[in-house]
């Protein structure tokens, strides 16, 4: 099984703000910190102020020396796929390796079509995601060349390439199509509800009362099935989740249930045994980080902090449990 590892989902209306972010998720020991890909954030409405990825990733990266950057996830539409490589490959090399690559098929139609982008169905975007990955994949190589139904280069060289030679490949989503693309080419799935409503887990209750986890362990059992199917081991792919971090020094703390019934749970018990969420004291998240690790295997986990409080506790009395 993998080492246990926690990443911090930083939402902020400024760049500046995500670097002090990123910088104290650093010092307080996380192992990565993310900021989304969106023209409207998902968390605010469209007039709310939204930074773009990666000039925030570039950012934090200057102004921290090891805590991995982490796109979550990007969306493959908004960028064609050779900048995209250049993109990634430029972060990696200035942060020193820690780049890792966030990508998905998108899903918020109203920021494509506001902004001019076409919104193909999502077989079609599943198809253009696959495509992108292999152009990432050339251009990190010697032989940048690669022709596919949507996109195509041609000796698109990317010097420099990433410090590794490859950059870790963390795809996001739970749907049939993103796990056959993530069986065969994912270092990480990150494994979130359908955003099939175009809204994400925290603003769609329906899809985040369904998505319980049984359905968590199913999807990891078909992604299992199609790796062993490509010829892959479980441990190739490292299991991953994005969920809503509240911790409180008082047990039953009513803000807590509030965030529960926010989420569309109509009892606090189910949204603390909630793969979407983690909620309770810290000796409560303890123990339920220990079980979900060791029913599921899943070992990254990303979080959004309910409030700086959570955070302050996460890193004081949960964290340290992991190390």
């Amino acid at each position: 099984m993998n080492a246990v590892k926690f990443g911090i989902f930083i939402n902020t209306h400024s760049v500046q703000e995500a670097v002090e972010q990123a910088v104290s998720a650093e010092a307080g020991g996380f192992y990565s910190a993310s900021v989304n890909d969106h023209f409207y954030s998902p968390l605010g409405s469209p007039e709310t102020p939204q930074i773009e990825c990666f000039t925030a990733l570039t950012a934090m990266a200057m102004a921290t020396s090891s805590i991995r950057l982490a796109p979550c996830v990007a969306s493959a539409s908004f960028r064609s796929p050779a900048l995209l490589s250049k993109i990634c490959a430029s972060i990696d090399t200035l942060s020193g390796g820690r780049f890792i690559c966030g990508l998905g098929a998108g899903w918020q139609d109203k920021e494509y079509i506001n902004h001019g982008y076409p919104f193909p169905s999502l077989s079609e975007r599943l198809e253009q995601l696959d495509e992108t990955i292999q152009i990432l994949k050339a251009m990190s190589s010697s032989n940048p060349s690669y022709t596919g139904k949507h996109f195509q280069i041609n000796d698109a060289f990317n010097n420099p390439r990433p410090m590794n030679g490859t950059i870790p490949l963390m795809l996001g989503g739970s749907g049939t199509g993103l796990l056959q693309i993530a069986a065969r080419e994912a270092n990480i799935l990150n494994i979130i509800p359908p955003t099939g409503h175009g809204k994400d887990f925290i603003n769609d209750p329906v899809a985040t009362i369904k998505f319980d986890m049984s359905v968590l362990k199913k999807r990891i059992a078909v992604l299992h099935e199609l790796m062993a199917a490509g010829g892959r081991k479980p441990e190739d792919v490292e299991l991953g989740g994005l969920a809503l971090l509240g911790l409180s020094p008082k047990k039953d703390d009513q803000s807590l249930k509030d965030l529960a019934s926010h989420l569309g749970f109509g009892d606090y018990a189910s949204a603390q045994a909630a793969p979407v969420a983690l909620l309770g004291t810290a000796q409560e998240v303890r123990k339920e980080l220990h079980k979900r690790i060791s029913e599921t295997g899943v070992t990254y986990y990303i979080f959004v902090m309910a409030n700086p409080e959570t955070q302050e506790i996460f890193e004081k009395d949960v964290l340290p449990d992991f190390s």
